[in-house]
């Protein structure tokens, strides 16, 4: 069994145990998350607990407080190829309100979704322009991009599935009533990506909230672009992707509202010192953690006091958080 099967049975296993022992309302409207088409038949996940993060509710219609709010990661990568139509129909099937996904730029400007600076890992490019190595996402053109293969490398049922251009999949999400947390990812390479960014948003109507964060949420681990992000769209809220020293959070709080480490990074006192700060909107500052895709560490984790969990198989981690 490959690692993704693995991680898809799993998910399926556990996705219906707890479909049958709850079933939560998840809101409509504002767009973020995913549904199934194209990824392989299985049970019907159950819906995430989209609870408000622990020190702020949000204002789009969210259940309660119940515990952090759970994030698909790069779409629901655990049942999809990532950053995919396919992961995002896989995490609007897991329940998922939010979805997290990278966006790049082509070589003619496009923006399309991408984890790696390089298309090799994630699609066929090797075999379509062998002689182009190192296949630079910032090499090639929407067009040459477009003739790849984004699914096969994660399983045949995927087969000629597309890399997805920001639009695209921002429709997908808004098909859905879901929510988008969007990683500019190496925006170094990319200067003024951030403009485009927010111009595409704001004319695809993603920058219509009625609070900062109700629909969308920008993140690096690039300080100088979220810092950007907040100069050009102050009213759009920011996340910095990392660990910062303590004695350094008041210079992040000054443009970013959430602070979003590693999983592995972070204590009780962290997360605390974290929201001790208000952030740019005047809200405690808040603390999504990546990537967990196990449910005993996500319930040690909501113990320290995140307010957000991101992770592949969003629907076993809302189980998880349910039963604690």
């Amino acid at each position: 069994m490959t690692k993704h099967s693995a991680i898809r049975r799993s998910g399926q296993v556990l996705a219906l145990a707890a479909a049958g022992a709850v079933a939560l309302l998840l809101p409509g409207g504002a767009p973020g998350g995913v549904s199934v088409a194209h990824a392989s038949p299985r049970p019907a996940a159950a819906p995430v607990a989209d609870a408000g993060p622990a020190t702020d509710v949000t204002s789009s219609g969210l259940l309660p407080r119940r515990g952090p709010l759970v994030v698909a990661h790069r779409g629901a990568s655990g049942y999809a190829p990532e950053n995919t139509l396919a992961a995002a129909r896989a995490a609007d099937e897991a329940g998922a309100t939010w979805v997290e996904t990278d966006v790049q730029r082509t070589a003619d400007g496009e923006l399309v979704l991408l984890h790696d600076t390089t298309l090799a890992r994630t699609t066929d490019v090797e075999q379509v322009f062998p002689g182009r190595a190192p296949w630079n996402v910032a090499d090639f053109t929407a067009a040459e991009i477009d003739r790849l293969d984004a699914g096969s490398w994660y399983g045949e049922e995927f087969a000629g599935e597309p890399v997805p251009t920001l639009a695209e999949f921002t429709r997908e999400l808004a098909s859905n009533g879901q929510r988008l947390l969007l990683e500019l990812k190496s925006p170094a390479l990319y200067p003024g990506i951030e403009e485009e960014i927010l111009d595409e948003l704001r004319g695809d109507g993603w920058l219509h909230e009625r609070r900062p964060g109700d629909r969308v949420v920008l993140q690096s681990f690039d300080a100088a672009s979220v810092r950007t992000v907040h100069e050009l769209a102050p009213r759009v809220e920011t996340g910095f992707l990392g660990t910062p020293a303590v004695a350094d959070l008041p210079a992040y709080a000054a443009f970013a509202d959430q602070i979003n480490p590693r999983h592995t990074d972070v204590t009780a006192a962290y997360v605390e010192e974290i929201q001790s700060l208000r952030g740019p909107h005047g809200r405690p500052v808040k603390v999504y953690v990546w990537t967990v895709n196990d449910g005993a560490r996500a319930v040690e984790l909501a113990g320290l006091g995140v307010d957000g969990i991101i992770s592949d198989v969003p629907d076993v981690i809302a189980d998880a958080l349910r039963r604690r």
